[in-house]
């Protein structure tokens, strides 16, 4: 793990808008093979499995966002009551699914998670099944935000990380690499699901702002301002030891949260 050498912080936060953790409804199925969910377009790789113990899944373009949805947690349970618990499955977005019919795609794990005792098998066999979901915050205990550096970057000449354990309710609108105590920041682009990159790099130590935002309607934002190692290498990870809570506010009508109690 690299050294935190320094970050600072700010915070600003209004009402959120929109209804982003109320509920919604839609089907879901499930991949027999886990492969095409661990290793897919939010860019994770085998370090998909790691981020929720392999509880993760697909979703349709309007939840992944471009990329800018990977990451996010949500809780997915299926609405027949007779296989089904009420607390259903959560889940870490981990890939992008075309298939409108589904608007998730879980890994078996989590399909099977919604199973009442002794059901699992039963459920499995449906193959899909209604379901009701919604947003929730994600919670690492004891993990901070991590940087991985990707084994394709060229120092000094190409850079491309992605970023792992990133909590709360979150998503990052804007990465930007500067050299360390400079205020000359250069914008990364977002390369492909949770990977930026950028053409620009400092040959020595730099710093990295990352800009991010709470809410589908980016309502709650903040800043944070790190330095990475001058000697960083490929394939490194690098621990900012930073923790992100960030949730937006906001309130679900009465007729949106659900006709059962989520737990």
């Amino acid at each position: 793990m690299g050294l935190l050498l320094g970050f600072f912080f700010f915070f600003l936060v209004s009402s959120a808008t929109a209804c982003d953790r109320c509920v919604r409804q839609s089907k879901a199925a499930y991949y027999y093979d886990d492969t095409p969910i661990q290793h897919g377009a939010c860019g994770y790789g085998s370090l998909a499995s790691q981020l929720s113990n392999g509880y993760v899944a697909a979703v349709v373009p309007a939840l992944y966002k471009q990329g800018a949805g990977c990451g996010a947690c949500f809780q997915v349970r299926c609405k027949n009551r007779r296989f089904c618990t009420a607390a259903g499955t959560k889940v870490v977005v981990t890939d992008q699914n075309n298939d409108n019919k589904y608007d998730f795609v879980l890994s078996k794990k989590a399909y099977s998670a919604m199973a009442l005792q002794n059901k699992g098998k039963e459920l499995l066999n449906l193959g899909t099944v209604d379901v009701e979901y919604k947003r929730i915050p994600c919670t690492y205990p004891n993990k901070n935000l991590l940087v991985r550096v990707e084994e394709w970057s060229q120092k000094p000449y190409y850079l491309a990380i992605k970023f792992l354990y990133q909590g709360g309710q979150t998503e990052i609108k804007a990465v930007e690499i500067a050299e360390v105590g400079s205020s000359d920041f250069e914008p990364m682009k977002r390369n492909y699901g949770a990977i930026w990159d950028t053409n620009k790099v400092i040959e020595g130590a730099f710093q990295l702002k990352i800009v991010v935002a709470s809410g589908y309607n980016n309502e709650n934002t903040y800043f944070t301002n790190y330095d990475l190692p001058y000697d960083w290498k490929n394939g490194e990870i690098y621990d900012t030891g930073i923790q992100i809570y960030d949730i937006a506010k906001e309130a679900c009508p009465p007729n949106k949260c659900g006709d059962r109690p989520w737990k």
